[in-house]
């Protein structure tokens, strides 16, 4: 997973985001200025900046304009949400721009996204005798291949994502196949259930009473 720094001066924001980020097993760091955030990146390699505007001393758009790091994509998280600061922040170079406030869930799925653009992608998970080779679309389980079908390896790969993270049936449905399902959504049940089975998953994928499902890991 990746090394992210979350520059927020806000603290229960950034408490927030980085207990969902090491949920989902990425890294991270905190800072609450523009100053600490120049100290991390001369000491730290850094995957993805999470950058707040509005920051004490100077603001996200003027650091940015002074000290853009290349290589290292921004995704702009802020409550300024008008249409010209917006532009601005695109115009900077920012890879994204989160107006405040936000769904979480949103935010983490939005920062896969830029980090399967910018960043060597994750090539694989692996749980007791389970293998997961995600750029190979492999699984192995004691060694032999499973076979899973495009849908269950879709809703594999959204719940590796997600790691210790409960997800509703209708956002395991949006987060694996891209729509929203106008139906039954217990066709999340079906995949899950043979998921289960194939890998011997049935205590690693746990049912989260009257929401959905969590793939439990260690963070």
């Amino acid at each position: 997973m990746a090394t992210i720094l979350v520059v927020e001066d806000e603290k229960p924001i950034s408490d927030l985001i980085t207990m969902n980020l090491k949920l989902v097993g990425h890294q991270f760091f905190k800072a609450y200025d523009g100053e600490q955030m120049q100290q991390i990146l001369e000491q730290e390699k850094i995957d993805l900046i999470l950058l707040d505007v509005m920051l004490p001393v100077m603001d996200g758009f003027e650091w940015m304009r002074r000290h853009r790091h290349p290589g290292v994509p921004v995704i702009f998280i802020t409550a300024k949400d008008s249409l010209a600061d917006r532009i601005t922040g695109f115009e900077l170079g920012a890879d994204d721009y989160i107006i405040k406030p936000f769904e979480i869930l949103e935010l983490l799925a939005r920062i896969n996204v830029v980090l399967r653009r910018n960043v060597k992608e994750e090539e694989g998970f692996t749980a007791g005798d389970v293998d997961v080779r995600l750029a190979a679309r492999q699984i192995y389980k004691s060694g032999q291949l499973v076979e899973l079908t495009a849908r269950e390896f879709e809703l594999l790969e959204v719940l590796i994502q997600n790691r210790n993270i409960a997800l509703s049936r209708e956002k395991l449905l949006e987060l694996a196949w891209g729509y929203e399902f106008e139906g039954d959504t217990r066709t999340v049940d079906v995949h899950i259930r043979q998921l289960r089975k194939k890998l011997g998953w049935e205590e690693r994928i746990k049912t989260v009473y009257k929401l959905g499902y969590r793939l439990e890991a260690e963070r």
